[in-house]
């Protein structure tokens, strides 16, 4: 039998690598960045064209590479970091593995010039897929940049299942933000389709953290520190008030590599146990510094999943270490059982002195006369214990009547207000209505109704989310929604990523009945809003469109117009444990079976189930 294995070319062993590095563009832009930092330089820019797929290209003033480095770095598993395998566990730096410049020129066409500090001139390469195809001597200024045009040029259908522009500028940030969030002590500049979008000067951490999540986060920050021997922790948590429906601001870095540890993260939230509300989210931006040798980072080919010796004691220390912070900066409510607060003089009134209280007294007062009220009562009295007293003289009470109320106003003729009987929502034709719409609410949850078979058990809160979002869809597809305009415009913070994506969906909130105002670089105006959404709630609605948007919780396929009155009908329906009176329930029975689809809610969840006569029937059997 002849042989049949054989080895693959190396332009086919990179291309196969390039799919477990290179992901999409956010990996390019990782593994780039994670180089620049490597070589020790604290200006880093970045420029992005058409979400990463045309140009991605990342200018740093680090150590650079001579004309040999240069090219031996594009080659399979060439590094500088690690020699021996005793250094995968000493590891400092970023990039170690050797296989990002080599994935990447493998699927792209990449172009390098560098130079070393100490050199008169520079290297110009050029590579497209695994090929060099152009290299030179040239002048250039100190440090690397590294162009990466016309991703997946070569490979059509990894091309072809990236998202759109605006998908990918979304991951693309948020690789930038966890880079410029472990390393504040360096300099970041952020270019998209040749506008500024973040310019991070250096500073410290919570600098950083103002400056890419806005000014309004200064407010929120709790500090966070500790010094173990097992784990030095630093860091800042979020105030339990300040908690969000999405997990947006959750950042772990375990020496300054960002991780993603769902263990971790349970310590955060048990610490935080009985502060927030169970479905949000408490944000923290953690930093924790161990013994490299007591990590394993080698485990996955991204590197944002670690392994640590010692998980049960970093998790108590993690856990107890923020309720130390929560209730040394008296975020957590505390009783004082020693204070006694009637003692204590209000901040008011700190300068004021007490007052000698003043007495007036009536030198005319007689106790033993009787006065008119006194007369009164002693008459209500006799006619209370006497009835014979209490019915004389009945006629007296009506003196008078007549000609105040006049005869027009007389109760000779009352006209009674006829109920609206709504149409019902089951086939033929109902006599008596009440007999078949008796509703009831059942443990705050679910509404039961009666039909001719038998009776529906409905949820509230599906239910509800049916109706808003068939009723926004319809007002978006339209463009004739219903905006209630604020008499103060509403002026509402946000970062400038948040920004971005307001912009971008700007079109289609107005089309649902927002109206908004100016927009600049961290805040935004909003001047009106939809007639179902409360002014106190704007804010919160806002900020779930814009984490449901980065998130995409809505999947691949769906319009924006759809994405966004999802996301409307979830935060304004009726949650489960609201009350409501029998007005409501009906309103919202007839509500739903009005609409197109009354089976599933918006997320394909069933809303109503049928228990007919049969069924309850055979329970007897």
């Amino acid at each position: 039998m002849a042989d049949i294995i054989k080895l693959l070319p190396d332009h086919v062993a990179n291309q196969i690598a390039a799919g477990e590095v290179v992901q999409r563009p956010s990996s390019v832009v990782k593994e780039l960045l994670e180089n620049a930092i490597d070589s020790g330089a604290d200006q880093i820019k970045l420029v992005i064209k058409d979400g990463g797929k045309t140009l991605i290209q990342i200018i740093d003033n680090g150590s650079g590479m001579g004309e040999t480095d240069a090219r031996l770095s594009f080659e399979r598993h060439a590094t500088s970091k690690i020699q021996r395998a005793e250094d995968l566990f000493q590891l400092t730096t970023k990039g170690f593995r050797g296989e990002a410049l080599a994935s990447i020129a493998a699927i792209a066409h990449v172009e390098m010039q560098t130079k070393p500090e100490d050199a008169e001139l520079g290297t110009h390469l050029r590579i497209e897929g695994s090929k060099v195809i152009f290299q030179e001597v040239k002048l250039v200024p100190k440090g690397t940049s590294i162009s990466v045009k016309n991703l997946f040029f070569n490979i059509p259908a990894r091309r072809n299942f990236l998202k759109s522009d605006q998908v990918e500028l979304r991951h693309i940030t948020d690789e930038f933000h966890r880079v410029a969030l472990a390393h504040p002590n360096i300099a970041f500049e952020y270019y998209l389709n040749g506008g500024e979008l973040f310019g991070l000067p250096k500073g410290n951490l919570r600098q950083r953290i103002v400056h890419i999540f806005g000014n309004k986060t200064n407010q929120k920050l709790v500090p966070v520190e500790e010094d173990t021997q097992v784990v030095k922790i630093r860091g800042f948590i979020n105030k339990p008030e300040f908690a969000k429906k999405s997990r947006g601001e959750q950042f772990f870095f375990v020496n300054d590599r960002f991780i993603k540890s769902p263990y971790l993260h349970h310590a955060v939230v048990s610490a935080f146990e009985g502060l927030v509300k169970a479905e949000n989210h408490p944000g923290y931006f953690l930093y924790l510094e161990v013994d490299p040798a007591s990590i394993d980072i080698n485990i996955h080919p991204t590197k944002t999943e670690v392994k640590f010796d010692d998980e049960h004691t970093l998790y108590a220390i993690l856990r107890s270490t923020i309720k130390h912070s929560l209730g040394q900066f008296n975020v957590v409510p505390v009783l004082d059982f020693e204070t006694d607060q009637n003692l204590e003089t209000p901040y008011a009134y700190r300068n004021k002195e007490a007052e000698v209280p003043r007495i007036s007294v009536d030198s005319g007062f007689n106790p033993f006369e009787e006065s008119r009220d006194r007369k009164e009562t002693i008459d209500y009295q006799r006619k209370k214990e006497n009835p014979a007293v209490q019915g004389r003289h009945w006629e007296s009470l009506y003196l008078g009547l007549e000609s105040k109320w006049g005869k027009e106003n007389s109760f000779s003729s009352l006209e009674y207000e006829s109920e609206t009987i709504s149409s019902s929502i089951f086939d033929g034709k109902i006599e008596n209505f009440e007999e078949f719409s008796t509703t009831f609410q059942l443990r705050r949850k679910y509404i039961v109704t009666t039909i001719k078979s038998g009776m529906v058990v409905i949820d509230q809160s599906r239910a509800h989310q049916r109706v808003l979002y068939e009723r926004f869809l319809r007002h978006s597809t339209i463009k004739q929604a219903i905006s209630q305009q604020l008499l103060f415009p509403l002026s509402l913070s946000f970062s400038k990523t948040d920004i971005c994506i307001l912009k971008e969906i700007k079109e289609t909130l107005t089309a649902v009945g927002f109206v908004f105002g100016k927009i600049e670089e961290a805040s935004v105006q909003v001047s009106g809003v939809p007639l179902l959404v409360p002014e106190s709630e704007v804010g919160m609605v806002l900020d779930q469109l814009i984490a449901d948007c980065q998130q995409e919780v809505s999947g691949v396929g769906f319009s924006q117009s759809d994405i966004l009155s999802k996301t409307l009908a979830k935060t304004l329906a009726v949650k489960t444990g609201e009350a409501l009176d029998n007005a409501s329930q009906l309103a919202l029975v007839n509500d739903l079976f009005a609409c197109k689809e009354t089976r599933v809610s918006p997320f394909n969840k069933p809303v109503y189930i049928t228990i007919t006569e049969n069924d309850i029937d055979k329970k007897f059997i």
